[in-house]
């Protein structure tokens, strides 16, 4: 059943009709979520608040102020205000590089063989293509994705402090990082981890009451005159995920009809994956396919990029996948008669 899945799931990616997907850089007249956040960081350095240069800044380039969730949180940016951009570089870079490292640990810890732990270091690089590039510092999604992938790589059952703040930071950069603390959350609930699931609860709430006081914050300075944003549920299927997941990564440089199944395909090697890790892991990026794949635009692609920087590693469980599919579906029920002489 689940190879039939499979088999109909690459069926109707590569069957699917896709609209031209719209780059960050070219919406909004070519300024683009780089620029405007760019021209906010701009905007606070020269002594402006963050909501009121939001407002002047959102409005002169076109973009909604509504709802809220069209705004992103203040963290990243004001911190960024207040910091060198040689120095915003730098940080990315490091917690680029303290990601890749854990990774590499637990990639360790999952091949004790040379040729499959080099493909999966390889596959590795090739998620984190994107997430060392200084011209994207401003974008949001990029921060959060290499958070999520450090707390994923780091947690443990014995240490999990570091997990959640880490997860923590990610939220209060980027709003969708809350499906992984959510996962987080239901996978110690099952573990009947109560210390763990309460650490994981308290930063879900501590976040829901930012995000109450961030609504209220963009309320005050939109108007009913302000653009809206297009409402969520665009029902793109699995095709917008697995293109958007192959522009983010290095199977950009495959043509479309071998890049997004390659991407599907990693999803299914992670169902494969060994121990808590690959179960966490396996969930987290099946949540953000279907959250794409249900209510992401053509324009969101780059929600993908919280799930991409560890996410080419599970084409490195592909191998074990289809042989536990295969051996599954060839088994047959063997009868054997022995004859035993007293």
């Amino acid at each position: 059943m689940a190879l039939m899945l499979l088999l109909l799931g690459i069926a109707l990616l590569l069957t699917t009709w896709m609209r031209p997907v719209e780059d960050v850089g070219t919406r909004a007249g070519g300024q683009g979520d780089l620029g405007l956040y760019g021209a906010v960081v701009d905007g606070l350095r020269r002594g402006g608040d963050y909501y009121g240069v939001i407002a002047t800044e959102f409005r002169a380039a076109g973009y909604p102020l509504r709802p809220f969730t069209a705004v992103r949180l203040p963290t990243l940016t004001v911190i960024q205000a207040a910091l060198p951009d040689m120095v915003s570089v730098v940080l990315l870079v490091l917690i680029a590089a303290a990601t890749g490292f854990a990774w590499t640990r637990r990639i360790g810890d999952w091949f004790d063989r040379g040729p499959p732990r080099i493909t999966a270091l390889f596959l590795l690089a090739g998620g984190m293509v994107a997430f060392v590039q200084p011209a994207l510092v401003h974008f949001h999604e990029l921060w959060a994705g290499l958070l999520v992938a450090w707390s994923l790589a780091i947690r443990r059952a014995d240490r999990w402090i570091e997990a959640v703040a880490l997860a923590l930071c990610a939220m209060l950069i980027r709003e969708t990082a809350a499906l992984y603390a959510v996962v987080m959350l239901l996978a110690a609930l099952v573990g009947r981890q109560r210390r763990e699931a309460l650490a994981w609860g308290a930063i879900l709430l501590l976040f829901v009451a930012i995000l109450s006081l961030h609504a209220r914050a963009i309320a005050m300075v939109s108007g009913p005159l302000d653009m809206s944003a297009a409402a969520w549920g665009g029902w793109h299927g699995p095709a917008l995920f697995a293109s958007g997941m192959a522009r983010s990564t290095a199977l950009t440089m495959l043509p479309w009809w071998l890049g997004a199944p390659l991407a599907m395909l990693a999803l299914v090697g992670w169902a494969a994956a060994p121990g808590p890790v690959g179960v966490r892991a396996a969930a987290t990026f099946g949540v953000f396919a279907l959250l794409i794949a249900a209510f992401a635009r053509t324009d969101s692609f780059h929600w993908v990029l919280i799930a991409a920087p560890a996410y080419l590693v599970g084409m490195a469980f592909l191998p074990d996948a289809l042989r536990d599919l295969t051996r599954t579906l060839l088994d047959r029920r063997r009868v054997r008669v022995q004859r035993i002489t007293r």
